[in-house]
């Protein structure tokens, strides 16, 4: 039985491979082939992948990136598709599910909302619901660097506060919307803010995310 994870991955191999080398995407100034040798360094290249949350690393992983997205970009679109290798953490099916879930959701939308004639995606109600349940467990990690208090609501009235303080700004949004808002896509999420009007702004303005 496929996974979250599996599906997702596949979506964005899908996506990367029909945008091109070098489309934009979301992150940052990445192109496609910038992201897709990301996502293959991430599980790949552990000793490398450690510089995303290490700073002192940062310079290692940014050559090694660099290294990867000089390869052909079919090449590392098959890399993605067919996973890690068999020795990788990422090759067990519950670390697949708990690492990559929302890893390949927020970067299938990169890729989906940097295109112009992006359209909302249809999320059933059981993937919602696992993204809610991850989002729930690392909202105030993601949060952390508001400047001010942020909810984040599901429009049934469940919450998840991501940052306790005042002023306190309310994000309403389905768990897909809310995802990519506290990873730093607040430009391309379809959800509504609710506080002052300053708050607000500083939120839209925050670096959330990892």
């Amino acid at each position: 039985m496929s996974t979250h994870a599996q599906r997702e991955r596949l979506f964005l191999a899908d996506l990367l491979e029909s945008a091109g080398p070098n489309a934009p995407t979301l992150c940052g100034g990445w192109r496609t082939r910038d992201l897709a040798a990301h996502v293959v360094v991430r599980e790949r290249r552990a000793d490398a992948a450690a510089g995303i949350v290490l700073k002192p690393l940062a310079a290692r992983l940014e050559r090694v990136q660099a290294e990867f997205a000089a390869k052909p970009y079919e090449e590392l679109i098959q890399l993605i598709r067919t996973g890690p290798p068999r020795l990788s953490p990422y090759a067990l099916k519950q670390i697949d599910e708990a690492a990559n879930t929302v890893e390949f959701y927020v970067h299938a939308e990169d890729v989906r909302r940097a295109q112009p004639d992006w359209a909302p995606r249809e999320v059933d109600p059981v993937f919602a619901d696992a993204l809610w349940a991850r989002l729930e467990r690392v909202a105030r990690m993601l949060g952390r660097r508001s400047p001010v208090g942020l909810v984040l609501r599901r429009p049934d009235g469940r919450t998840a506060v991501a940052r306790r303080g005042a002023p306190v700004v309310t994000v309403t949004g389905e768990p897909g919307e809310l995802t990519l808002f506290v990873f730093g896509r607040q430009a391309a999420a379809r959800v509504e803010l609710d506080g002052e009007k300053d708050a607000v702004a500083e939120v839209e303005g925050a670096e959330l995310g990892i």
